[in-house]
């Protein structure tokens, strides 16, 4: 992502200016009308509340407030379709069914991602943010914990979404994966640290607070 001079200076002032008190610094309730929404190949329809499963063959992957539906690709341009596409083709690969729900209540990775643990019948579950930030939870651990977390979302290509399916998947049917593999970098903090920042709060301003999770289908065009 290649940002002038002048962006850059456009959303660190628009983030001081949100973390200033300027504009709410509390989510406030919005208001959801559309059940269907779609982004260029994504179609995502809301069909209800989301319940606990019995299926022992699931993963779910809970999607934040926005994604796919008010911010349509990760921090690095990486279409939200292709993002899901490669999330599930993983968990199909090792056998199982991805279902795909949408967590209202927070924007935190780790809280979302348990929560679609503990409604996934195998009682594992992977959240998105977002900006790409991606975590695989199971159940019973607490929400701060995890199995693998992937902070780093500028560092994150399609192949670590398959990879990441995959891997949750494989902890579902009670497996020890090798986690998958990171790159780091020192500079993608600071280089991307203002955008991210920008995102999540766009993010945040979609939580509903004591909203139930929504069943979502899937489709892809």
């Amino acid at each position: 992502m290649q940002l002038n001079e002048n962006e850059i200076r456009g959303i660190i002032e628009e983030v001081i200016k949100r973390y200033a008190g300027q504009e709410a610094a509390t989510p406030t309730p919005v208001k959801e009308e559309k059940k269907v929404v779609t982004s260029g190949n994504l179609v995502i329809e809301e069909v209800g509340e989301a319940k606990k499963s019995t299926k022992s063959d699931e993963v779910v992957i809970a999607l934040a407030p926005a994604f796919g539906k008010f911010q349509t690709e990760t921090i690095t341009h990486i279409p939200h379709v292709d993002v899901l596409k490669e999330l599930m083709a993983g968990i199909e690969e090792e056998g199982l069914t991805p279902r795909v729900i949408r967590v209202l209540r927070t924007s935190d990775v780790s809280i979302l991602a348990n929560d679609g643990a503990k409604l996934s019948g195998s009682g594992i579950g992977i959240g998105i943010q977002s900006k790409g930030t991606t975590v695989i939870h199971q159940k019973d651990l607490f929400p701060l914990t995890n199995l693998e977390l992937f902070p780093q979302a500028p560092l994150l290509e399609r192949e670590h979404y398959r990879m990441i399916g995959k891997n949750a998947a494989k902890y579902a049917k009670g497996e020890t994966p090798k986690p998958v593999p990171q790159m780091n970098d020192q500079m993608a903090r600071p280089k991307y640290q203002a955008i991210a920042a920008l995102l999540h709060i766009k993010e945040t301003e979609h939580v509903v607070v004591n909203a139930k999770p929504v069943e979502l289908k899937v489709s892809f065009k």
